[in-house]
């Protein structure tokens, strides 16, 4: 016996919701199947609580500078940790919840709790029943890699889900990982008091980016009294009396460092290994992720793959841009593609980094000939008068086409400023027309027409 939908949506993170909406709006039966959190990662480990522990990380350390505004302020700054998680736990409550209602208004769409695993290329199992459907859409999301350095098993450590649970503060969080997840971490429990080391296995932090950009990240950090180490080629853990012992470098600096806890923050891999997915004929590559062509169609008739798992990106803009996709390409008639995108994302440090397009060492690599603007964010009006200098912009523009090929905006309200350029790249513009517009004073915006009519 089995059950039969129109369509299953096996995952309920940000594109799954999404995607059985607009098919049930349109007639079709829908079962939605999640294993564990409505929500996904963005609303459950992610964007949502990390932003909110962000943001009472920031309020710390602008009370700490208060001073620097002519504000004056009795006693010693204190960080109440169980309150500050319990903010953050209340953010993703409130969002789960209004995915679940929101699902259960849906017409004729069943959200089924539990393991969905492929039996054929229609048909999937869960909770001991069969459901069917001509159309199935994976939307199983990703987690934290554990990778196998010496003695990682032997020492209790955190990822970015159970660092979520902590309401303490560590007195030394070693922070393995120099890149997006870990740097995030590492900014915030130091505004939250704790002593922080930044472990990096590659010769500089954020090695995606431009070596300055990367540089301007390190000083940030290390202004705020973060220690980083880069070129760590020999990581290792085990217990010791004071926490837990690092292994750093074998060539020079302290061989190791001693944490009271480690957070490993080395990237992350698709949850795709437990859905029977070969069962289907549906491919992977050799990570894992689920292998799709430009309109997210699987290597098997009637299944398409959205958001983290099938390697495309690993945003919740992605995943709702995937969700556009194939509700564009299924409902609308409208023939769009992954390609059609631009690479846009944003480091959520304070300043944060807003990046579109490619960098320049990329452009360089794939043969442009290039011009470059930049420009300190001390000589950017809104920079100087909130007090808040660090970071540049950085614009990167082909020499021979006048397009704009990427920008990057290290500094104060960079990650709002980027979608000026990101919109004229998007609208097919020469970098004269974002040139040429007035923006409001004062603004961050309204310096990238300046860096562009500076262009070396």
């Amino acid at each position: 016996m089995s059950r039969a939908f129109d369509a299953i949506v096996i995952g309920a993170g940000q594109a799954g919701p999404a995607l059985a909406g607009r098919l049930s709006a349109a007639g079709q039966t829908v079962a939605v199947i999640e294993r564990k959190f409505l929500g996904g990662t963005c609303v459950n480990t992610g964007c949502m609580p990390t932003k909110t522990l962000v943001a009472s990380a920031r309020a710390a350390h602008v009370a700490r500078r208060a001073a620097d505004y002519g504000v004056v302020l009795q006693g010693d700054i204190a960080v109440d940790m169980p309150k500050v998680r319990a903010r953050a736990h209340t953010v993703t409550m409130n969002a789960r919840k209004g995915l679940e209602t929101w699902i259960g208004g849906m017409k004729g769409c069943e959200l089924i709790r539990g393991q969905a695993t492929f039996i054929g290329p229609h048909e999937v199992e869960v909770n001991g029943e069969r459901l069917t459907a001509p159309k199935i859409f994976i939307n199983v999301g990703g987690r934290a890699v554990v990778p196998d350095f010496p003695g990682v098993h032997d020492v209790e450590w955190l990822n970015n889900t159970s660092i979520l649970e902590l309401e303490r503060l560590p007195r030394h969080l070693v922070v393995v990982g120099g890149s997006y997840i870990g740097l995030e971490f590492a900014q915030m429990y130091r505004r939250f008091g704790a002593a922080v080391t930044v472990v990096e296995k590659g010769p500089r932090l954020v090695s995606r980016e431009d070596p300055e950009v990367s540089e301007a990240i390190r000083e940030i950090l290390e202004g705020e009294g973060i220690t980083v180490r880069t070129g760590a080629e020999c990581i290792s853990f085990k217990p010791h009396a004071d926490g837990i012992e690092v292994g750093v470098d074998c060539k020079s600096g302290d061989p190791t460092v001693v944490g009271s806890d480690v957070l490993l923050a080395v990237g992350r891999q698709p949850n795709t290994a437990d859905l029977g997915l070969e069962a289907a004929g549906i491919a992977t590559d050799a990570r894992g992720y689920i292998q799709v062509d430009d309109q997210l169609r699987t290597t098997a008739e009637g299944v398409w793959a959205l958001g983290d798992c099938n390697g495309k990106g690993a945003f919740t803009h992605t995943s709702w841009n995937d969700y556009e996709i194939v509700a564009a390409n299924l409902l609308d008639d409208d023939p769009r593609r992954v390609s059609d995108r631009i690479e846009t994302y944003a480091l959520y440090i304070d300043p944060p980094l807003g990046r579109c397009g490619m960098t320049e060492t990329a452009a360089r690599a794939a043969g442009h000939k290039v011009r470059i603007g930049t420009r300190p964010m001390s000589r950017v009006g809104r920079a100087t008068e909130r007090g808040e200098t660090q970071g540049f912009m950085k614009v990167v523009v082909d020499a021979d086409t006048d397009a704009i090929l990427g920008a990057a905006i290290l500094g104060i309200e960079g990650d709002e400023a980027i979608h000026t350029v990101l919109d004229t790249m998007a609208a097919k513009q020469p970098y004269t027309t974002l040139m040429r517009t007035m923006h409001i004073h004062p603004t961050v915006s309204e310096l990238i027409p300046t860096v562009l009519g500076e262009l070396k």
